[in-house]
């Protein structure tokens, strides 16, 4: 997996690319550790090209959201397949998340 980030005025873009699984999750997290603890920006993450979200990619979404949301800023997920959105819903995911 591949993760680009990207700071673009009031919001910090986190592009995911490939398969956010088990293995990646690791690197994945400590990737996204400091955009959670800086200032206070919404994240927004670019999945157009994400293929696939396992339980542990979820975990690593949900902790940016309990970090982010308390300094009143939003996690968007933006341009998620159907098939990702579906694992959203299952899990109940769908209703803490912004989607676009």
């Amino acid at each position: 997996m591949k993760t680009d980030i990207q700071e673009l005025d009031q919001q910090i873009i986190v592009t995911l690319i490939g398969s956010l699984d088990t293995a990646a999750a690791i690197e994945a997290e400590q990737t996204l550790k400091p955009i959670t603890e800086g200032d206070g920006k919404d994240i927004v993450f670019e999945c157009k090209e994400l293929e696939y979200i396992a339980s542990s990619g979820l975990r690593i979404l949900l902790d940016v959201l309990k970090k982010t949301k308390p300094k009143g800023k939003r996690v968007i997920l933006r341009n998620v397949n159907d098939d990702i959105k579906n694992v959203f819903t299952i899990t109940g995911f769908i209703n803490l998340f912004d989607f676009e």
